[in-house]
């Protein structure tokens, strides 16, 4: 790995990583974000917490595919990764120690692993073991690294535990493998769905066992692309053959007095679940499972969240783009009363309409700002009620990690990323049962780059006010909320310079938003 540019860059911006060492490798400058001309004066937005919107359910990311290895490291370090990752404790300087996740995704693997190349699957760090031997009998001793990141999130509280399957197990498959001979078909008879349905209904049961409750399963990912190249475990699957998963699943839950739900079905992108898109049989997928007159109907099993989950990749640029597909996925929502969408994963993929490459490590802000507009739009535009990152820990050079790491099983080097920080500006501080609230513009001018979301926690009286400003010049701002809440008590900020800081952006009667940063700012009442 080259040595020599993640020190100069951080030496250049003089600010402290707590935990990066000298292998950690940063390509920054190509992605920063352009330069707006916002006005001079004072911006005043009234904050309304009386109008509500969605309530968020959590913030959450996944083990895949690094902790596997990972938490088989010294303990010094996974302990510092998952304090990264979840603690809600704050340092002496009042500044927190980590994002505080209020979910965990746990990688539910295919088997992969112990094929070995045999797998098909050349990336080593892709492939993933199995609590299901090859003679249907489990082990429970397996997927230990994944295991322990569980263990550490639910010691620090993390609210809730997810478990994912990418592929069936490799026992169960056509072709005995962890991704499909061919995208035209799943990977998955249907004389296995019975099997599969009892092996993720056992599988929570064994956590469970070890005192990790699942709150919800995930059957499905991606359904709509093929998997066919053995890039990583994968299958397809039809919005029928989804469906007949649900139900099966829905019974051996049921069966074993489980309360764990089941989210599907985690669209590759956001348009397939309004809209077929080219993919007839495996698109439109809010009607599909929501519509009581549909054949794929599955609304009504009780162990169904009421939720359809999808994926933000390739639906972020250009911004109109941004903007249009979530104001699409909203209003197919509304059609039906009480569902809920969970932007499930997401990193920063392709190119981007060339504002930004997912291409090349960057531990910068300008990523950060990037993620940050894309979460604002899923939880403003799209009315998310979660939101979940991709790798919470990656050894790839690409902008798909939180937390990086060298490429190595045994032990290793780490780095924290600007895209972690600007995470924990939204999951620090909402925390499960907060609701959106009104937030609007009132005085003349354009607001250029600045983007502002509130969120109100009702029970303990608080108010929390995220400003996004991706130009280069300061903004000075006035919030007014129609309602008395004092402050902003505190105010945490990620920029260049700093890591989700407790920082006074008071200047006399203003508050000031520095240019390229994001700001979480916390009223009590």
């Amino acid at each position: 790995m080259k040595i020599n540019n993640c020190r100069l860059l951080f030496i250049a911006i003089q600010f402290t990583i707590s935990f990066c060492f000298i292998s950690c490798r940063n390509k920054p400058g190509t992605d920063a974000a352009p330069i707006s001309e916002i006005q001079t004066g004072v911006l005043q937005f009234e904050i309304d917490p009386g109008t509500t919107y969605q309530i968020i359910d959590n913030f959450g990311a996944s083990d895949a595919w690094s902790c596997q290895f990972v938490g088989q490291w010294p303990l010094a370090k996974k302990e510092k990764i998952a304090d990264l990752l979840f603690s809600k404790q704050m340092d002496p300087n009042g500044n927190p120690e980590g994002i505080g996740l209020s979910l965990w995704r746990f990688n539910l693997g295919a088997g992969s692993a112990r094929q070995g190349m045999a797998s098909g699957i050349k990336d080593e760090w892709r492939r993933t073991g199995s609590f299901l031997r090859e003679d249907g009998t489990y082990d429970w001793n397996r997927q230990k690294g994944q295991v322990w990141f569980a263990r550490a999130a639910k010691e620090r509280d993390v609210e809730n535990f997810l478990i994912f399957s990418n592929s069936p197990p490799v026992s169960l498959t056509r072709n005995g493998k962890a991704y499909a001979d061919n995208g035209n078909r799943s990977n998955l008879s249907p004389e296995n769905y019975n099997e599969f349905a009892r092996y993720l209904a056992r599988a929570t049961e064994g956590l469970g066992n070890m005192g990790l409750t699942v709150d919800v399963i995930s059957p499905v990912n991606e359904p709509q692309w093929d998997w066919d190249e053995g890039g990583q475990e994968g299958t397809s699957f039809r919005n029928n053959e989804i469906a007949a998963i649900t139900r099966l699943l829905d019974k051996e839950l049921e069966k074993r007095g489980l309360n764990t739900k089941i989210d599907i079905a985690e669209a590759g992108q956001i348009n397939y679940l309004y809209e077929t898109a080219g993919k007839a049989q495996r698109g439109a997928q809010i009607e599909a499972f929501f519509r009581k007159s549909s054949e794929n109907y599955v609304g009504d099993l009780s162990h169904l969240g009421r939720v359809i989950s999808g994926h933000s990749y390739f639906t972020t640029s250009p911004r109109s783009e941004l903007v249009r597909q979530r104001e699409e996925l909203a209003k197919t929502l509304k059609k039906y009363p009480g569902l809920k969408y969970w932007m499930s994963e997401y990193c920063i993929l392709g190119d981007n309409n060339n504002e930004i490459k997912g291409n090349d490590r960057d531990l910068g802000i300008g990523p950060a700002l990037y993620l940050a507009r894309v979460i604002h739009h899923d939880l403003v535009v799209a009315n998310a009620s979660a939101w979940h990152w991709w790798l919470a820990v990656s050894p790839y050079d690409y902008k798909d990690g939180l937390i990086y790491i060298d490429k190595n099983k045994a032990d290793g080097n780490i780095c924290e990323s600007k895209m972690l920080w600007a995470l924990g500006n939204y999951s620090r501080f909402i925390r499960p049962g907060f609701q959106r609230v009104k937030v609007m513009k009132t005085s003349a001018g354009n607001t250029g780059d600045l983007l502002v979301s509130g969120y109100r926690d009702v029970e303990n009286k608080e108010l929390i006010l995220v400003a996004i400003n991706s130009g280069q010049e300061d903004v000075k701002v006035n919030f007014i909320p129609t309602e008395k809440f004092p402050g902003p008590v505190r105010s945490y900020v990620t920029s260049a310079g700093k890591n989700l800081e407790h920082a006074d952006i008071r200047k006399g009667k203003e508050l000031v938003i520095p240019g390229s940063s994001i700001v979480t700012l916390v009223y009590n009442n």
